[in-house]
């Protein structure tokens, strides 16, 4: 049976939450993600003609720098319908500097397709993105794009998904063809070939071919004792009839994806138009409504509470982007519940300030439909908002709830940046300041002690993307100083017993506080010490054990808050301090002058005390860099990545081609690009990711 694809697209008509799919494309840079999302997007009628990264034609990458660069940089959001279901659709960049867009994405998702490259199987930046939704929990549906490259394999990729990402893969398909030769996939529920032709624009439904029966039923099998595993229904029947029914396997795919318990696994390739109908299946099949994921939680009055996804209930949604265009601000918004409508008022509970509501927007990346209202589970944007930020919670002014808003990745790298004429240092100042307020892992600061202007953010190519945006818009010539990276300090060797006593007499009442202080590395854990707090990201960890109530708990409190005042400059080169626990002995007070400012003053001095008199060493941010270079450019580039301080962790080769691992201090990958390209004739390329902190060696230190 042949058919025309994209006549097999349903208006989506109705107003059931069931049949709208939140969801966001997840994939290493270059794994093809945005072509998926630019063929959902063409085979649901949702635009015309098909968008080509290559040709900067692409619905989703619509900024002039991603058409430049050949990359995504900006979250876009695009809907589209499917069988009578609407999609709404966030493409999230796969460049680390940008994890931060997919941070704020993964926060209001209720679903993602994770994309994957058949010949590299899971990449670093794959890796990343997916811890990232195991946080949020956002339930997944994998696809193993570009099955037609020359040494594609679906079984290396789904290996690759199950060693590396500690998830069951349920592959649903095997593939038809091999390399140039991959034509269409067979359905392991249906037992059903599709095969695509070579324009991609129609298919042919028929029988498995003969040569891939046996191998078909195989698999079958083996897909049929993996869900029955894992699904106590679906194990109930294998044990009585010995196989599973195609609708008892539909039902099982889809309660173990929301779980998290397994993934569905899907292949194709969307540059070639071959795989992608199934995978608009897949998505309204298996991935969640905003009826199947949890109420959404927040806070009202300091208790939590939880709103369900209703049109009835009072309205709440989370800001989770911003983005200054020609023609206005627009407010990109998640729908939690309740109903939104043009002229609305509603409350901006972090800041306290009512706004109204001037439009609602239906987005489609940089093209927008007016819409009268928008309800729970809805994914829009409005304009008319003046100073909603991302992660900012707007709701009903009667019914306040506060949301828990995106986690901010901290900047690691910084530059100095200054307008070339003076006549522009206004401009400059205001549109770093409207880069900040879009998107929140950038840091503007103006350095104390030289008086210029440091913007901060995740990376180098993150810092020139902002700067380039700056100069395209506001047509600002800007100075751009060498990147420096964020260092911070950490103690080696701590002290016992410090004390500090604090007292101030200018007439009427004093300050009177006595603290004494253990401090010492983050993982000495001293015996009994109680109240443990702050032991997150920012690596201190602060505890009492003064009895007798020789220090009441306010001043406790009090002298924590000091303790941290403390650690934002250390003795080394005023760099924050990390990894330090500090453990409050023992004090005292007086009945009159003693108060909580005097206890958090004391508890600064002592604390910085304490650090001089510790010995500290200077961390850097280190990264883990993955180089894919041609398999004779392999000396040089170990001897380059030695030159540059790094330590290499492995080296595999594959069809000529070569990948290194290596850990390497963030400071010099500067430049770095440029040199491999050179030693490699411009074959080679190289990825990040975080990797934390590392001590500085002897010798180097924060002003090398």
């Amino acid at each position: 049976m042949r058919t025309d694809v994209r006549r097999q697209t349903t208006t989506f008509t109705g107003t059931s939450l069931r049949q709208v799919r939140n969801l966001g494309i997840l994939a290493h840079v270059d794994a093809g993600k945005t072509t998926v999302t630019e063929r959902m997007l063409y085979l649901t009628g949702a635009t015309h003609k098909r968008g080509e990264v290559h040709d900067g034609t692409t619905v989703t990458d619509f900024d002039p720098q991603e058409r430049d660069r050949g990359i995504t940089i900006f979250a876009a959001a695009v809907s589209c319908d499917w069988d009578h279901h609407r999609i709404n659709l966030i493409d999230t960049p796969g460049h680390v500097d940008f994890s931060d867009e997919v941070e704020r994405s993964l926060r209001v998702l209720d679903g993602a397709v994770a994309v994957f490259d058949a010949v590299a199987g899971v990449e670093p930046q794959s890796e990343s993105v997916w811890r990232q939704a195991d946080r949020h929990r956002v339930p997944r549906i994998a696809f193993v794009n570009k099955m037609d490259r020359a040494g594609a394999d679906l079984d290396a990729a789904v290996a690759s998904i199950r060693d590396r990402l500690d998830t069951v893969p349920l592959v649903v398909q095997l593939p038809i063809g091999r390399e140039d030769g991959f034509t269409g996939v067979v359905d392991l529920l249906r037992l059903r070939a599709l095969v695509w032709a070579a324009g991609g624009d129609s298919s042919t439904e028929g029988p498995v071919p003969e040569g891939l029966r046996e191998e078909a039923l195989r698999r079958r099998r083996a897909l049929e004792e993996a869900v029955a595993e894992l699904h106590p229904a679906a194990l109930e029947e294998f044990c009585a009839e010995s196989t599973l029914g195609a609708e008892t396997l539909v039902t099982a795919l889809r309660d173990l994806t929301r779980s998290g318990e397994g993934v569905v696994v899907l292949c194709g390739s969307a540059y070639r138009d071959r795989g992608m109908e199934p995978l608009l299946d897949a998505v309204v099949a298996y991935l969640p409504s905003p009826l199947d994921v949890p109420p959404v939680r927040g806070t009202l009055d300091g208790a939590e509470t939880e709103r369900a996804a209703d049109p009835a209930e009072p309205f709440a949604a989370l800001v989770f982007k911003v983005h200054s265009t020609a023609t206005g601000r627009l407010t990109y918004l998640r729908v939690y519940a309740g109903t939104i409508g043009k002229g609305d008022t509603v409350l901006d509970v972090g800041a306290r300030r009512t706004e109204r509501v001037g439009r609602i927007l239906r987005v489609q990346a940089d093209r927008n439909t007016d819409v009268d209202r928008a309800g729970a589970g809805d994914i829009v944007a409005v304009v008319g908002l003046k100073a909603a930020r991302p992660g900012a919670t707007l709701c009903a002014p009667d019914a306040p709830l506060l949301l828990e808003p995106p986690a901010v990745a901290a900047p690691v790298v910084s530059v100095a940046v200054e307008a070339r004429r003076s006549l522009d240092t206004e401009r400059l100042a205001s549109a770093l300041a409207r880069l900040a307020e879009e998107d929140p892992s950038l840091a503007v600061r103006t350095d104390p002690e030289t008086g210029q202007t440091v913007l901060s953010g995740l990376g180098e190519l993150h810092l020139e993307v902002a700067v380039e945006k700056i100069r395209r818009a506001q047509g600002v010539d800007i100075a751009v100083g060498r990147p420096r990276v964020a260092y911070r300090e950490t103690v080696v060797r701590g002290v016992s017993g410090h004390v500090h006593r604090h007292v101030k007499q200018e007439g009427g009442a004093g300050q009177f506080a006595h603290v004494v202080l253990d401090v010492g590395a983050l993982g000495e854990a001293p015996d009994g010490a109680g109240g443990a707090a702050g032991a997150g990201a920012e690596g201190f960890v602060f505890g009492s054990t003064v009895t007798g109530g020789r220090v009441p708990q306010e001043y406790v409190r009090a002298v924590e808050a000091g303790c941290r005042d403390a650690l934002l400059e250390g003795p080394l080169g005023g760099h924050p301090v990390t990894g330090v626990r500090v453990t409050l002995t023992d004090g005292a007070t007086h009945s009159k002058d003693s108060s909580e400012m005097a206890f958090r003053t004391a508890a600064r001095f002592a604390l910085r005390e304490a650090l001089r008199a510790s010995a500290m060493t200077l961390l850097e941010p280190v990264v883990e860099v993955t180089v894919t270079v041609p398999d004779g450019a392999v000396g040089g580039v170990l001897g380059d990545l030695a030159a540059r301080r790094g330590r290499v962790s492995g080296s595999t080769t594959r069809a000529g081609t070569a990948v290194v691992t290596a850990t390497v201090p963030l400071a010099e990958l500067f430049g770095y690009a440029s040199r491999l390209r050179g030693r490699t004739q411009g074959r080679g390329t190289f990825t990040t990711r975080p990797a934390g902190y590392a001590p500085v060696p002897g010798g180097l230190t924060a002003d090398r």
